[in-house]
């Protein structure tokens, strides 16, 4: 710096550069973004473009064939379905209460320390290590069989961490004069937990729901590893019945398949005709995952309101 308090000429020169160099990690940071966006977009047009025509009423309400003709998606469409209703009723309540008792209730001392590093080691597990513990524990250890239900609690366990870990960043980012406003008008704990800190910290649990449930529906190899189906010509079970108590849990325990599988099984074929049902199939995935998140982004934008 100079005496009147103005930069240098060898100070410019520095800044200068600094700026050069700011903007070129810039331009790449765009070109690298732009040229990402692009293949993606390439390859879900292409995958639209090419699946897209064969995606009638008679495609979504067929059972799979070996004449792709006829081949549908039925039982691997309410397969994926009735496997995300489990995952999400497994993995949502038990890893947003497993969040809320290690950042809000748990003593800080090894044993927890010990647990925080497993949960946010366990996110970086891969998938088909949660299938073979699932073969070894549910299939043959619990003698639950290759059903729904062991699909739905693999998939749970597969991204209860990613709930787990996004409960407590969205517990962190609250302010912690939020908690003392509360304790100072007379709430206890759990009242503040519950009237305060949870509706506070709701969208960003949704934000790591979305995440977690996105992951699991595209999920393949453990599912494969427990034994699902490549071929199935049948439905579960319906959930509800005509009788009392009008409530059936005996599709929990059928055989299942789902889109991923469907797609592998047709994909591996070499008929073109298969293949072009394979982009038919990951076009109504996709679908289902965008139905499924902008549920969930909905609900986390009335929450946000709700809060404003």
């Amino acid at each position: 710096m100079s005496e009147t308090g103005l930069p240098t000429t060898d100070g410019r020169r520095l800044i200068a550069a600094a700026r050069r160099r700011d903007l070129l990690f810039a331009g790449i940071g765009l070109a690298v973004l732009f040229v990402a966006t692009a293949v993606l977009l390439a390859l879900v047009l292409d995958l639209v473009l090419t699946g897209a025509p064969h995606i009638d009423l008679d495609f979504l309400t067929s059972y799979p064939s070996r004449r792709a003709s006829r081949a549908g998606i039925l039982p691997a469409w309410v397969g994926s379905a009735l496997v995300m209703l489990v995952t999400a009723a497994l993995a949502i309540p038990f890893g947003i209460a497993a969040g809320l008792y290690l950042e809000e209730y748990a003593p800080r001392n090894r044993v927890t320390d010990v647990i925080e590093i497993n949960i946010t080691n366990l996110a970086g597990v891969p998938s088909i290590i949660y299938g073979l513990l699932a073969l070894g524990v549910f299939v043959y250890g619990f003698r639950l069989g290759e059903t729904i239900l062991v699909a739905g609690m693999v998939l749970a366990l597969l991204v209860l961490p990613v709930i787990v870990v996004a409960t407590r960043e969205a517990l962190r980012s609250i302010p912690r004069e939020v908690r003392e406003a509360a304790f100072a008008l007379g709430a206890d704990k759990w009242q503040t937990v519950s009237m305060y800190l949870l509706p506070a910290a709701r969208p960003g649990i949704l934000t790591g729901i979305i995440v977690a449930l996105a992951r699991a529906i595209g999920e393949t190899a453990p599912l494969v590893t427990i034994g699902a189906l490549t071929f199935i010509a049948f439905l579960p079970p319906p959930p509800i019945t005509a009788q009392p108590p009008f409530v059936s849990f005996e599709w929990l325990g059928s055989p299942f398949t789902v889109l991923p599988i469907q797609m592998f099984n047709w994909i591996s074929r070499p008929q073109a005709a298969f293949h072009e049902l394979a982009a038919a199939a990951g076009v109504v995935l996709l679908v289902m995952t965008l139905a499924m998140n902008g549920l969930a982004i909905y609900i986390r934008y009335r929450a946000r309101r709700l809060l404003g």
